[in-house]
């Protein structure tokens, strides 16, 4: 338990961490862009531009290959990782928000004719389009080069 003191000595871990918030910071910035005010709830929600996850996985992945090299099972694994959680946020994500909001459609219709009906809204937005997951991707892999090889 003593050692877990050490443990943001591990440079990997600081990268993907960093790009992670990074990334989620820029989504406040891009929302103040966008919609012309601060919405700090971006912080804590899924979705947005860009994608926090493809940064972190993408940091993760560059900073295990600069670290113990390209063609070890390490790194494979960290890619292999890093692919499916970029397809799961820009495929099976992005379309259960689509399928959410067509749902909310049907609810709202139904409310209007039947009043006493209990209206709960589904999250419409929990993945990413496809430019935010690469957005995303990009950043992570530019923390992790700048931040150099972590051993």
């Amino acid at each position: 338990m003593q050692d877990f003191g050490r443990i943001l000595d591990n440079q990997v871990l600081v990268v993907a961490l960093t790009a992670c918030l990074i990334a989620q910071i820029l989504k406040v910035i891009f929302e103040l862009v966008t919609h012309g005010k601060v919405n700090l709830r971006v912080l804590v929600t899924t979705g947005g531009m860009p994608s926090a996850h493809s940064a972190l996985v993408t940091a993760l992945a560059t900073s295990v290959g600069q670290s113990v090299g390209w063609e070890t099972p390490e790194f494979a694994v960290a890619a292999i990782f890093a692919i499916i959680v970029m397809y799961d946020a820009a495929g099976v994500r992005l379309a259960a928000g689509k399928q959410a909001r067509i749902l909310n459609q049907i609810i709202d219709e139904l409310f209007q004719e039947h009043p006493k009906f209990n209206e709960n809204r589904l999250k419409e937005l929990l993945g990413h389009t496809p430019v935010q997951v690469i957005v995303g991707s990009t950043l992570g892999a530019a923390i992790s080069c700048l931040a150099g090889p972590a051993y």
